[in-house]
C-alpha cells in the first residue's frame, strides 16, 4: 500500500504543477490514512470499503479536525483513488460518496490601504530586494495564489500589454491584468535577472543560485517584508490575494469580474468576499 501511495505521490509531481506545499500535505495525509488501514487490518487498496472510508471521516471528526481539514484528508484519498483505478490497483473509489461535515466559512484576512502601502513603500536597495518589491506588486496587481506566483514564467509575462499569464487549480489557464506599479517594479526586476538567472532557467523569478524561487522561498520573504514594515502580524501570500479581491470588489461592486481574476470556478467561492 505504501508503495502505490509514493507511486501516486511520484506521478503527481511529475505530471502535475503541484506545489511542493501540496505534495507535503498529501503525503502527510496519506501516510494517515495508511495508518489507519493498519489499524482496521486492511492490507491492500483493493479491500477499503465505503464504510471503513466513511469510518476514516468518522474518527477524524472525533479527533476535533475541522470540516475544511478532513474535506483535504478525503480529497488527496479520492485522487489516490483515481490513481489507482488508472492503474487497475483498485476496483472502485470507497472515498467518492464521503464527505466531510460542514464547518463555517471564516473570513479571509485582508490588509488595509495603510498597511499595504506601508509593505510597498520600500525602495528596492539591491537585486534580490528588487525581486522581492516585484512579487509583492505582482501577487497584491494581479491576486495570484502562491503556486502560481513560484510556477510562473518569463514567457507568461506580457508587460507591453499589460497582462500576465499564469496556470492554476486543476491546470486552467487564465489571464489577468498587471497594474502600473507592478508592471514597474516587474521592468526594474528583469534588468537584474538577466545577470542572475541560470541560462537554461525560465523562471520569472529566481533564488540566489540562479534556479526557480520556491514556494517556500516566496513566502519566508514575503514575511521577512511584513516584519520589515512593521505590520506586527504574520504576513502569508494568500493574504495579498484576498486584499486584492477583496479592494478591486469594494472599488467596482464586479463580482462577476473579481471571480474571472481570482480563477474561482464557483462564484459562491467569491461571495466570501461580499461579507468583508
Amino acid at each position: 500500500m505504501r508503495a502505490q501511495a509514493d507511486e501516486f505521490l511520484g506521478a503527481m509531481a511529475a505530471e502535475r504543477r503541484r506545489s511542493a506545499h501540496t505534495l507535503d500535505a498529501y503525503a502527510l495525509d496519506l501516510a494517515q490514512l495508511q495508518e489507519f488501514a493498519a489499524h482496521m487490518k486492511i492490507k491492500n487498496w483493493r479491500d477499503f470499503s465505503p464504510a471503513a472510508a466513511r469510518q476514516f471521516a468518522a474518527k477524524l471528526h472525533q479527533a476535533g479536525l475541522t470540516g475544511r481539514s478532513i474535506a483535504r484528508k478525503l480529497s488527496a484519498a479520492r485522487a489516490l483513488y483515481r490513481h489507482l483505478l488508472r492503474a487497475n490497483a483498485a476496483a472502485a473509489n470507497p472515498f467518492a460518496e464521503v464527505r466531510a461535515p460542514k464547518t463555517p466559512r471564516r473570513l479571509p484576512n485582508t490588509l488595509t490601504t495603510e498597511e499595504l502601502e506601508s509593505l510597498l513603500a520600500k525602495d528596492a536597495a539591491d537585486a534580490y530586494a528588487s525581486r522581492d518589491r516585484a512579487m509583492l506588486e505582482l501577487l497584491y496587481s494581479s491576486g495570484l495564489r502562491l503556486a502560481e506566483l513560484a510556477y510562473l514564467d518569463c514567457a507568461g509575462l506580457d508587460l507591453a500589454s499589460g497582462m500576465v499569464r499564469v496556470t492554476g487549480k486543476g491546470d486552467k489557464e487564465r489571464v489577468v491584468p498587471v497594474g502600473g506599479h507592478a508592471a514597474r517594479a516587474l521592468t526594474a526586476w528583469l534588468q537584474h535577472r538577466a545577470n542572475l538567472a541560470a541560462a537554461d532557467e525560465t523562471a520569472l523569478f529566481v533564488n540566489q543560485r540562479g534556479a526557480r524561487l520556491s514556494a517556500r522561498g516566496i513566502q519566508y520573504r514575503v514575511a521577512h517584508w511584513a516584519r520589515r514594515a512593521g505590520l506586527g502580524r504574520r504576513l502569508h501570500p494568500h493574504m495579498l490575494r484576498h486584499s486584492f479581491a477583496t479592494h478591486v470588489l469594494n472599488s467596482s461592486g464586479d463580482l462577476r469580474a473579481v471571480q474571472e481574476m481570482l480563477g474561482h470556478a464557483n462564484i459562491a467561492t467569491t461571495q466570501i468576499y461580499t461579507h468583508l
